[in-house]
């Protein structure tokens, strides 16, 4: 059974700000009717004044010539889920895929592009990277950000290689402003309990420490489509939080953060159990996880603005799929020192970055080549960037960048980029960006199931990195209407793709055979994000994709649809506020039909049906402090149909039978393309100290 797991070196990339925090629309300040001027003034000073983490600093969102979209915890919170890779869905544009109907495990596309082309990043550190790409997303506790930051496209010239598709970085709270005590607590119909709790408190007047709790619990077993398998993963998961931030002098910066994560999970045939773990009898996927991250700014003491930053993770894993066992260790180190200096109406930016990756595991894949000893990958990537953002005149923005990158395998690469801005005003804004970027693959990790056989691994000399080359256009109208504005954000782009490394498991069946792919990658598409506050207490916010992402090899004229990608998809977020501080939240995702990897003569449909997942919730605030919500999630009750093919041989014994199997089936995992979980209410209580 195939299994992927994703690589991606990470580097941060943070330019810009678009404040879509959708039902936190500003109201322009109560003026007088008459007086249009100062009313005028009102307006475009409140379009102005949202200030987010930009190009490594604070930008003004109207100044910057990139687009990025920003989200509290606030917008999340009006639909609570235990982790972000769950909560990331109800962005516009970014799909959260399972790739797993049996372990629930998955990645985040952006785009429609593969979970390998994003880049994820916490505190703009590449902390989240190959096997916790896979097993590490879920394990991110909503209760420690402040807000993420989502960059569409390419964006590989400021800092780094891997963010091909785009970038999501997830900012942790602030421990010097952060509640003294928080508590939320939350249960479902399916007995999943999610407990976050977090306490702040002071070391002397310029230090101050946040330490977090996380504990996620998921234990009951469910098989409402009675194909004898869990519908849901189980998992019982902690992770442990604690950060430092420091007020320094000239309100230099400083921070230090350290995060601890274990998960024990579980998906399989309901009379699974721990002696079953890693046999043929009784079909069961079972991973545990150890997981430690630790990362930092420092801001050095001098007149010159100079700042290092750097992460560690270490991750472990061993697992069993079914009697396959997959024992795995990751340890990634990364340090990155840049200088940032304003020259007139230049704004530049020059630095350096180093990153070394260890990885091993128990398959052929890390053997050295003479087929005993084993060779784990140790791979270290040297890097120098630059940018300036200049302020040509009020309207106008031009950013220039360039990277360069030395890796062991693909040598030298190169990643420039351009970007400008226009805006005659505060409410209309028009930005152009064309930029290249760059995955380099840790090949042993890219899918690990298949490397399980006594296959010699050959890769093929002068192997190139995978390249894109993006073009993305984007156009912000505020309209006045009244005392709010309607916020409308449309973008179109285009990215073409090169030299997709693939592994090449049918010419030599004793062998595995890494080569660039003879063709290209398109994609292509446009969205449309609009949100308004109504006069009586209604927010909304719609968003619309259309995607066309596919793969063209040479000397064939069919395109290959990518797989997991709609061409058409949208969010919805409704929110209706009652007095008394009553709260009515409905949101949800809408799907259009997209390619499934199906098999051969395969009965399932190869397209999945349009299908939504809408989520209701009722929240109310007390004065106190206190919050409690309550609301059903599913509320349309979708599932999809046949996720497991011939669940009733998992181990594939009864494959050979011209009567039975006909068309030779095997079992296979990859087909579900949406949650197994049906409709379920869920019911919280929050508590926030400040």
């Amino acid at each position: 059974m195939k299994r992927i797991l994703y690589s991606v070196v990470f580097l941060p990339f943070i330019s810009f700000a678009q404040e879509t925090d959708s039902l936190d629309v500003k109201k322009i300040q109560n003026v007088d009717s008459a007086n249009v001027a100062k009313k005028e003034e009102v307006r475009s000073k409140d379009i102005d004044d949202v200030v987010i983490t930009g190009t490594l600093k604070p930008v003004s969102k109207s100044k910057s010539p990139v687009a990025v979209e920003i989200y509290t915890q606030k917008f999340f919170q009006k639909n609570p889920t235990p982790s972000i890779f769950e909560a990331i869905s109800m962005v516009n544009g970014v799909k959260p895929q399972l790739n797993c109907s049996v372990c629930n495990t998955g990645d985040i596309h952006i785009n429609g592009l593969e979970g390998p082309y994003t880049m994820i990043l916490i505190d703009g550190m590449p902390i989240v990277s190959s096997l916790s790409t896979v097993y590490g997303l879920s394990g991110i506790p909503n209760s420690l950000v402040d807000r993420i930051e989502v960059v569409k496209g390419p964006a590989s010239s400021l800092y780094g290689s891997e963010a091909m598709g785009g970038v999501i970085n997830i900012i942790t709270k602030n421990a010097l402003t952060a509640p003294k005590l928080s508590v939320d607590v939350m249960t479902t119909t399916w007995a999943e309990t999610n407990l976050d709790l977090s306490t702040k408190f002071n070391v002397g007047k310029n230090a101050a420490s946040l330490l977090s709790l996380n504990y996620f619990n998921f234990n009951e077993r469910f098989d409402q489509n009675n194909d004898n398998f869990t519908d849901a993963a189980l998992q019982n998961r902690i992770s442990v939080f604690n950060k430092w931030n420091f007020k320094r002098k000239e309100n230099r910066q400083a921070s230090f953060a350290l995060r601890y994560l274990y998960e024990d999970r579980f998906g399989g045939e309901m009379q699974w159990d721990r002696s079953h773990r890693g046999s043929d009898e009784v079909y069961g996927e079972s991973v545990y996880t150890n997981r430690v991250e630790a990362f930092g700014m420092y801001q050095w003491p001098l007149k010159e603005q100079i700042f290092t930053q750097f992460s560690y993770n270490y991750h472990d894993q061993n697992s069993f799929y079914g009697n396959t066992p997959y024992v795995a260790l990751q340890k990634v180190a990364f340090v990155q020192n840049y200088w940032n200096k304003k020259l007139g109406s230049h704004d530049l930016i020059a630095g350096v970055t180093y990153k070394k990756t260890f990885y091993d595991d128990n398959t052929p894949g890390t053997l050295a080549s003479d087929g005993i000893s084993n060779q784990p990958m140790n791979s270290p990537i040297l890097g120098a960037f630059f940018q300036d953002q200049w302020e040509m005149s009020e309207k106008n923005t031009l950013l220039l960048g360039y990277r360069f990158d030395y890796d062991e395998v693909h040598h030298g690469v190169h990643s420039p980029r351009f970007a400008w801005k226009f805006s005659p005003n505060p409410y209309h804004t028009l930005r152009f960006n064309f930029g290249t970027g760059f995955r380099v693959v840790n090949l042993f990790t890219e899918d690990h199931a298949a490397l399980t056989g006594s296959r010699e691994v050959v890769i093929k000399t002068d192997l190139k990195p995978e390249r894109s080359i993006n073009g993305n256009l984007n156009y912000v109208w505020k309209i006045p209407a009244g005392d709010k504005l309607i916020n409308l954000d449309a973008s179109a782009f285009y990215t073409y793709f090169s030299n997709k490394i693939v592994g090449d498991f049918d010419t030599d069946p004793e062998k595995i055979i890494y080569d660039n792919l003879h063709g290209y990658g398109i994609s292509r598409g446009a969205s449309l994000n609009i949100d308004y506050s109504f006069d009586f207490p209604l927010s909304v916010n719609l968003g619309v994709t259309y995607l066309d992402v596919y793969q063209k090899f040479d000397g064939e004229k069919v395109k290959s649809q990518q797989l997991h990608a709609p061409k058409w998809s949208g969010t919805y977020n409704l929110t209706y506020q009652f007095k008394n501080n009553l709260k009515v939240d409905l949101t949800g995702q809408v799907y259009g039909p997209m390619r499934l990897p199906v098999l051969e003569n395969d009965f399932r449909p190869e397209y999945s049906p349009w299908y939504s997942l809408a989520n209701i919730q009722v929240s109310k605030s007390f004065a106190s402090g206190f919050e409690v919500y309550a609301g059903i999630k599913n509320l349309l009750n979708f599932k999809p149909k046949n996720p497991l093919m011939r669940p009733f041989d998992p181990f594939d014994k009864n494959v050979d039978d011209p009567i039975n199997n006909p068309n030779e089936y095997t079992f296979d995992t990859a087909y579900g393309y949406a949650p197994m979980q049906g409709i379920r209410g869920f019911l919280g209580v929050k508590y926030n100290l400040k």
